[in-house]
């Protein structure tokens, strides 16, 4: 589809990969629309790249057959024909692909709020559950230390609440069998408690 190409009301899965809005923005396709996603904070790329690195250290000696992969596609399975969502971070223990669109079977999804992008961000998470392969989603924020966590259960099922963790806390993520302090996590973002 050629950047002046007119939207389609409704687009597909492929319509949306092969689209270029050429306007420098970043989209994730939600529901067949084009959703246009902001630019993140300063804190918030903070968090990505800090928790990102942590995971991948991880990952490296623990699950060498896994990777972390920062602003992957991922498709739900409700309306998978018209829905692409961009979390901050995703796990996959399948190969990745030269020339792949999206990730595949992710297992640990992670999501940082904003003030601006509660309501879209929980959308999507609510869309991450549809997927087979997905265990846990994480969900920082990035106005406070604090963390949010489902986890499905060993029969397949999602939680009724989810599982806080606030400053002091340590997170805990089985899929991966990775642990970390939150004071750990948001040392450098300036939102940490002062200890004196």
């Amino acid at each position: 589809m050629s950047a002046t190409a007119k939207v389609p009301l409704r687009m597909s899965v492929q319509e949306f990969l092969a689209w270029d809005a050429a306007d420098g923005l970043r989209y994730e396709l939600v529901d067949g629309l084009p959703r246009a996603m902001a630019p993140a904070s300063p804190v918030h790329g903070l968090l990505q790249s800090e928790l990102g690195s942590l995971i991948r250290n991880h990952l490296r000696h623990h699950r060498p057959d896994c990777e972390i992969v920062a602003n992957p596609g991922v498709v739900p399975r409700l309306l998978s024909a018209h829905n692409v969502r961009i979390p901050d971070l995703g796990v996959t223990c399948s190969p990745v692909r030269p020339g792949q669109a999206t990730l595949d079977r992710p297992l640990l999804l992670v999501e940082i709020t904003s003030p601006s992008n509660q309501a879209d961000t929980w959308s999507n998470v609510w869309a991450y559950t549809s997927i087979p392969s997905v265990r846990e989603v994480l969900v920082l924020s990035s106005t406070g230390v604090g963390a949010e966590l489902l986890r499905r259960a060993e029969d397949g099922s999602w939680p009724e609440r989810v599982e806080e963790f606030a400053a002091g806390g340590e997170l805990v993520m089985e899929s991966i069998g990775f642990r970390v302090l939150l004071s750990e996590l948001y040392l450098r973002t300036g939102l940490a408690a002062d200890p004196s």
